[in-house]
């Protein structure tokens, strides 16, 4: 397999999909090639829309791959259709790699309709705030899966993870990808298995598809390097009792030792993210100046959602991110702090990181506010607070996309190089699934295809 040619066959994207573009690209591949492709309802989501599956291949393991497991992350469903399409028109390929692929295009499609409204304006970071909207982890399909440890248990699991469960348990994979994408930062991977080779070669992708890896800042404090931006995945217990949530879909995919893989790709992206070189100042300094100053937009936030929560009569799930990501953000802001480790001189890249965490913050938390006042005043409702208050923060709203722009100039991020990204990440850790990689677990019986 020549890895690098299959990335560079991606083409470039003017948008991001919607879901029912998914769904017509899904049954578009069905029709074409009917011998080959089947697709199938996994289930029905939370408010009616149907989960679908595409499968192809007859391959005797199975791969599972998962697009927009948190609904602001759709780049996902762009690989998926990328890779399905490839799979299609390369019968060498899929003998090569042996599997059986079940390819999700969008297990979130209620969450990923409330983000339609920036798919259209792909590095427009104004449109991607003002129409931005991620769930409570409670709420969300890649943290919902069951846990139950000591002094913490979580059972609240919602249809669409109950539909990704009982797909594995019906094809006990090899292989699962969870496809995310993150906002400002370089590649980075989770890998559920201490395989440095397979490390080495995720790191390796970046560079191919023109990107640079990230050297900043761990997004889940605590995590370990298997190689550089390579992270051991994080016990499930451990995040979803910080999150208030559940399991990953790492932890159910390992009842079957299944490899576990989770390519993580920027929207926008800046060289300074992979800039290790030193800055003057201390990094206890910068983490400390981080949280501070995170801590005190989450202050500002929390005040003025107390002082109109009492007010709002429609009850949105605008209203329920907003408290959910306060409480979350300050969670992981003191999980970070509390970190221990020797000072040294921080890195171009790590104070870069804490910068755009800010904005991410900022941006993202504010933005899912003046959604939910707005709601409330198109239902024709609003008090004179609301209203008031709408006015103010919109100031407040306009000036925090000033300035994380003036913090990252440059060119949009071209669409097909994270896709590539991720793309090249699934074909690499297939050939690791189907060569005796498989961890201790349930073994598959052999099924016939499909």
């Amino acid at each position: 397999m020549n890895l690098a040619e299959c990335m560079r066959r991606v083409p470039d994207f003017p948008r991001f999909p919607s879901v029912d573009d998914l769904h017509a690209e899904m049954d578009a591949l069905a029709t074409a090639h009917p011998e080959l492709v089947r697709v199938r309802r996994l289930g029905t989501s939370r408010q009616g829309e149907p989960l679908r599956v595409l499968t192809l291949g007859d391959g005797r393991a199975d791969a599972v791959v998962i697009g927009g497991p948190h609904p602001n992350e759709p780049i996902g469903g762009l690989t998926v259709g990328a890779l399905a399409g490839l799979l299609c028109r390369d019968a060498a390929l899929r003998a090569e790699l042996g599997l059986r692929w079940h390819l999700v295009a969008c297990i979130d499609p209620d969450g990923a309709r409330l983000n339609q409204g920036w798919f259209g304006r792909p590095g427009d970071r104004r449109a991607y705030a003002e129409h931005f909207y991620r769930p409570d982890p409670a709420e969300q399909v890649e943290w919902t899966f069951p846990l139950s440890g000591a002094g913490y248990r979580f059972d609240r699991t919602l249809p669409e993870t109950s539909a990704l469960m009982r797909l594995m348990d019906e094809v006990e994979p090899a292989l699962v990808c969870s496809l995310h994408n993150g906002e400002h930062h370089g590649v980075f991977f989770y890998l559920n298995r201490d395989d440095p080779e397979l490390g080495r070669g995720l790191g390796e992708l970046a560079s191919i598809a023109g990107l640079p890896l990230h050297h900043g800042e761990a997004e889940l404090p605590g995590s370990r390097l298997i190689a550089p931006a390579v992270y051991a995945t994080q016990d499930g217990a451990r995040v979803g009792a910080m999150l208030g949530a559940g399991a990953g879909s790492a932890d159910y995919a390992a009842r079957f030792g299944a490899l576990h893989l989770v390519p993580e790709v920027p929207m926008w992206t800046d060289q300074r993210v992979a800039d290790r070189s030193a800055t003057g100042t201390g990094y206890h300094q910068l983490v400390a100046d981080g949280a501070a100053a995170r801590r005190e937009a989450l202050d500002m936030l929390e005040r003025e959602f107390a002082a109109v929560a009492g007010e709002l009569r429609v009850h949105t799930p605008f209203e329920r991110s907003l408290r959910a990501s306060l409480r979350t953000f300050r969670t992981v802001t003191a999980q970070r702090l509390a970190l221990p480790g020797q000072d040294r001189p921080a890195t171009v890249a790590e104070a870069f990181d804490h910068r755009q965490a800010l904005h991410l913050l900022r941006l993202r938390l504010l933005g899912t506010f003046l959604r939910m006042l707005d709601a409330e005043i198109g239902a024709g409702r609003p008090t004179p607070r609301v209203l008031a208050q709408r006015s103010a923060l919109g100031e407040t709203f306009d000036r925090w996309v000033a300035e994380a722009q003036a913090d990252t100039p440059g060119p949009p991020l071209e669409i097909r190089r994270p896709v590539a990204v991720q793309l090249g990440a699934i074909l690499l850790a297939a050939t690791r699934a189907t060569n005796g990689h498989r961890a201790p677990g349930r073994v598959p019986a052999g099924r016939e295809s499909t």
